[in-house]
C-alpha cells in the first residue's frame, strides 16, 4: 500500500526544481494567522514538525514569498538563515542526524500577493472584500512557509484571526470559533495528509448553508455563499449530494471528514479544488446549472488528486484525466450524454488540434493545456473499453482505495491496470500515455452490468469542455 509520503521522490520536481526540498519531510503544520482585509496585512507563526531523510541534514529550505521574516527556530534554537528569492534557507546550529524528528518555527508578516508563475499570479488573492487562496501548482508559499512539493503530505491545524464580520473557511473540520471584541479566531483541523498546494482558505462575507441531509454515516456538505447569490446557487448545486452518492458508489468512500464549497463574490477564471474544499466564482453560478460539469470535476478531485496525490507534476494527468472522466460518468449516470458520446466529442476536438502533447510527461508549458484534460479523460475511457465494465470499475475503486492518502505515478497506474486486464494492455497504455499522436477512438464499451440511469433529473452537461477547468 502507498501510504503518506512513502513514494516521495528523492530528486527535485523536474518542472519546479526551486520548489520543495526532498531531504526531509513534514508531517504536521500548525499555522496561527492574523489577517486584516483593509490593508491586506498578514502576520503569521508556523510550527512545522518534520523528519530528516537518510543523510545528515546540515541545511534545508522552505519556500516562502517576500515577507519580512522576524524569527526562525530549529528545535528551539536560532539557526543561521537567509530569505531571498522565495526560499528560506536554514542551517541548524548542529546538523540533524538521519531520520531525526525536528521542529521549525517561523514568524513572518507582510502584504500577501500571488507569486509569479508561467500562468500569471497564483496563490493568495486579495478580493474586493476579503481574500482567497488558489495555490495550484506552486502558490502555497504566497502565504505560509512550506516544503512545497506535492508528495510531501502533512496534517494541518490552521488558526485565523480576522474582523468578526468575515467568515473564514479552511478545508477541514472547524474546531472552535472564538469572538473577542471586534475580531474572531477560527481554528480548523485537517487531519488527513495534505499537499501544500491543496491547503485552501477563503475569507469573505458569506452565508453558510448545508447541502442535503448526510444521514447516518453520510458526508457533511456545506456551502459558503454571498447572500444575493443563494437563489441561483440553490439550483446550480442542488444535485451535488447525488454526485457525492454516485462517486462513493464508483470510487469508494469519500476520503475526508467533510466537504465544503465556497462561491466568491467576484468572477474567477476557473474553479479550483483544495483538500475537502472547492472554490468557485460568481460566474459559475447562473441559476440554470451551466457549470454542473465543473461541480462534478471539483468533487472528483477529492479522490483523484487530493487523496490519491501525484508524486510530482509530470503526472498531472492522473489528477485531471480522472476528474474529466468523472464529469462524463456523472453525465452518463444522470440522464445526459453517455461517457462514450462525450469521449467521441473530445476525440473529434483533439483530432483537429496539434499532436505534440505527451500525456504522461507534458512538460511545464503544457501541463494545464486543455488537451491534457481531454486526452486524460480519453485515456481513462480507453482503459474502460479494454477492461470491460466490471473489471474497469473494480480497478477504479481499488486505485482510489489502495492509494488512499498516498502518492502515485503513471508507472504505478499502468501496473495497476494490468492486474485487471484479461489481455495485455501495454501497447494501448503506451499509445495513449507516451506517444504524442492521437490513437483511434476505442469502440464503445459493452452495456454496463450496473444500472446506468439513476433517477436523477436530466443533466445540463454541455459539449467537451472549453478552456482549463480546475487544477
Amino acid at each position: 500500500m502507498s501510504g503518506p509520503n512513502t513514494a516521495a521522490p528523492a530528486a527535485p520536481d523536474p518542472y519546479f526544481p526551486a520548489n520543495g526540498d526532498a531531504r526531509y519531510r513534514v508531517h504536521r503544520y500548525e499555522l496561527a494567522l492574523e489577517y486584516r482585509p483593509g490593508p491586506n496585512r498578514l502576520a503569521g507563526t508556523a510550527r512545522l514538525s518534520a523528519i530528516a531523510g537518510r543523510a545528515p541534514l546540515t541545511e534545508f529550505h522552505l519556500n516562502l514569498a517576500e515577507f519580512k521574516t522576524s524569527r526562525v527556530l530549529v528545535n528551539g534554537r536560532a539557526p543561521h538563515y537567509t530569505h531571498r528569492g522565495g526560499r528560506l534557507r536554514i542551517r541548524p546550529a548542529k546538523p540533524l542526524p538521519p531520520g531525526a524528528a525536528f521542529t521549525v518555527e517561523v514568524h513572518w508578516a507582510g502584504n500577501p500577493k500571488p507569486v509569479r508563475s508561467p500562468w500569471g499570479g497564483i496563490g493568495w488573492e486579495e478580493l474586493t472584500d476579503g481574500a482567497l487562496v488558489a495555490s495550484q501548482p506552486v502558490g502555497a508559499p504566497s502565504w505560509y512557509p512550506c516544503n512545497d512539493r506535492p508528495a510531501d503530505k502533512a496534517s494541518y491545524q490552521i488558526s485565523v484571526n480576522t474582523p468578526s464580520a468575515y467568515t473564514v473557511v479552511v478545508g477541514g473540520r472547524l474546531l472552535t470559533r472564538t469572538t473577542r471584541a471586534s475580531t474572531t479566531t477560527w481554528v480548523y483541523e485537517q487531519s488527513a495528509p495534505t499537499s501544500s498546494y491543496l491547503v485552501g482558505l477563503s475569507i469573505g462575507m458569506y452565508q453558510t448553508v448545508l447541502l442535503g441531509d448526510p444521514g447516518l454515516g453520510g458526508v457533511p456538505q456545506s456551502a459558503h455563499v454571498p447572500a444575493h447569490l443563494l437563489p441561483r446557487f440553490s439550483r446550480d448545486f442542488a444535485r451535488q449530494p447525488a454526485m457525492m452518492q454516485l462517486f462513493e458508489e464508483l470510487f469508494g468512500p469519500y476520503p475526508f471528514g467533510e466537504y465544503a464549497v465556497v462561491v466568491a463574490d467576484e468572477e474567477l477564471d476557473v474553479p479550483v479544488e483544495a483538500q475537502g474544499l472547492s472554490l468557485f466564482g460568481a460566474n459559475h453560478v447562473d441559476g440554470v446549472r451551466g457549470s454542473e460539469r465543473l461541480i462534478a470535476h471539483e468533487l472528483a478531485h477529492q479522490w483523484f488528486g487530493n487523496s490519491v496525490t501525484i508524486a510530482d507534476w509530470r503526472h498531472i494527468w492522473l489528477n485531471e484525466g480522472f476528474a474529466k472522466y468523472a464529469e462524463w460518468l456523472w453525465s452518463e449516470r444522470s440522464g445526459g450524454r453517455t461517457a462514450h458520446e462525450l469521449a467521441a466529442a473530445a476525440h473529434r476536438l483533439l483530432a483537429s488540434q496539434a499532436q505534440d502533447l505527451r500525456l504522461a510527461d507534458p512538460g511545464r508549458k503544457l501541463m494545464f493545456d486543455d488537451r491534457l484534460y481531454q486526452r486524460g479523460g480519453l485515456a481513462v475511457h480507453a482503459v474502460r473499453c479494454a477492461l470491460g465494465e466490471d473489471a474497469f470499475f473494480r480497478m477504479l475503486r481499488d486505485w482510489a482505495s489502495v492509494h488512499r492518502h498516498g502518492v502515485v505515478t503513471t508507472a504505478g497506474f499502468t501496473a495497476h491496470v494490468a492486474r485487471y486486464a484479461a489481455d495485455p494492455v501495454d501497447d494501448l497504455l503506451a499509445a495513449w500515455l507516451y506517444e504524442p499522436s492521437l490513437p483511434p477512438l476505442p469502440p464503445a464499451p459493452a452495456p454496463p452490468s450496473m444500472p446506468a440511469r439513476p433517477s436523477h433529473p436530466p443533466t445540463n452537461g454541455g459539449p467537451a469542455g472549453r478552456g482549463r477547468v480546475s487544477g
